[in-house]
């Protein structure tokens, strides 16, 4: 079984006490002895023991999304796990696909066994009408152990359509909900507009304020559709050669207004050369200005974003970087998952909806890519994202 994904054994009381793969380097040698909560980031560390947890009450825990440090890096896994006599198996992967291939990997499996369980069966009971006084104890004993592994492997099927169905109503509710706000909305935005162009200062002022968040609760709407689109697996991507520095220029304009402001210099050097991406430039243009708009959102006036994109044999690789107040350690882990906030804030008060880093990840994910961040307290923070070229594209 080559599952290409971490996969450990752990005791019940979420020991490690076997490495049955580690293709990423999630373990180290000494992992043995370990327990599995001490693998994860310090602030996943509670919902790792309701993980472990669900696997011990409930016989399997499916996708749950835990944050572990690889190296230098803060990443975040989707774990699945299961009871297997009085140990816990333990799997992880980089996405729900992983888990997907696992899932069918281990069925393929599952049914091979209970395949040859039943040769073996049928071997013992023509072996036992052959020799009537023997083996009775050990066919009765094969004959439970097929029954309980046929039974397990109808409850796994029957909780993982139970979890698809759940989650595609969780989706279709949020995309409904946030498709019927949008209009008034963008209504009450329009009007506001208007308002703020009324002489009266006070009047003004109350526009000013019912305009702004209106825009903040747009924003937020439209990060939940998004949202809900990708985790429904409704995203089609439009894939077509793009020009990334075309498309960082072009991004670069749209921020420039808002750069000024803050009075930040927007530094961009293109390479010499690049190669063109596979890839959707309407979702691409989407990560840009996610990861532009924070940096300059987070970053001290007077301070200067770099941007930068240098090709690395199969990929490209892009960097934002500013020279801000930087994340903390033990909070990096937090920066991908919806809704999650530092304790960083914003240099000038500006809103967030905590969604947009995580519609990021989801968005390089499914291009077949990696985002990671490097960050120091008051050094500033610097966020890269790994594309496939054209030639090598999924």
């Amino acid at each position: 079984m080559n599952l290409k994904l971490p996969a450990w054994i752990c005791n019940q009381a979420g020991v490690i006490e076997h490495v049955l793969c580690d293709d990423i380097s999630l373990a180290d040698s000494n992992v043995i002895g370990q327990a599995f909560i001490d693998r994860v980031d310090p602030a996943s560390c509670d919902k790792a023991r309701n993980f472990l947890t669900e696997v011990q009450t409930q016989g399997a825990a499916f996708d749950w999304e835990l944050n572990v440090p690889i190296g230098a890096q803060m990443i975040t896994l989707h774990f699945s796990g299961v009871t297997s006599d009085d140990s816990l198996l333990l799997v992880a992967a980089r996405n729900r696909d992983g888990l997907a291939h696992l899932y069918e990997e281990l069925m393929r499996i599952n049914n091979e066994q209970v395949n040859a369980l039943r040769l073996a069966l049928k071997d013992q009971a023509e072996r036992a009408l052959a020799q009537p006084d023997r083996d009775h104890g050990v066919y009765d004993e094969l004959s439970r152990l097929n029954n309980e592994l046929i039974d397990l492997q109808r409850e796994l099927a029957k909780k993982n359509a139970e979890l698809e169905h759940l989650n595609q109503q969780k989706n279709h509710f949020l995309g409904m909900a946030a498709h019927d706000l949008r209009n008034p909305l963008g209504v009450i935005m329009a009007f506001s507009e208007f308002l703020c162009e009324d002489i009266d200062p006070e009047r003004n002022e109350f526009a000013r304020i019912i305009h702004e968040s209106s825009q903040f609760m747009l924003r937020l709407i439209n990060d939940l559709l998004d949202v809900s689109a990708i985790e429904s697996g409704q995203v089609r991507l439009d894939l077509e050669p793009i020009d990334l520095c075309a498309l960082i220029k072009r991004n670069l304009n749209l921020n420039q207004h808002v750069a000024e402001r803050k009075h930040i210099t927007l530094h961009w050097t293109p390479p010499d050369t690049l190669p063109l991406l596979l890839a959707d430039a309407g979702k691409l243009e989407q990560v840009l200005n996610n990861l532009i708009s924070n940096a300059i959102k987070f970053s001290y006036p007077q301070s200067t974003v770099e941007i930068s994109a240098a090709a690395e044999a199969t990929r490209v690789v892009l960097a934002v970087r500013d020279h801000g107040q930087g994340i903390p350690a033990d909070e990096l882990g937090r920066l991908f998952k919806p809704f999650s906030r530092t304790s960083v804030k914003s240099t000038a008060g500006e809103s967030s909806t905590g969604l947009g880093l995580s519609i990021t990840r989801k968005i390089v994910v499914e291009h077949g890519g990696d985002i990671w961040v490097e960050s120091a307290v008051d050094q500033g923070s610097t966020f890269y994202v790994a594309l496939p070229v054209a030639d090598h594209a999924q």
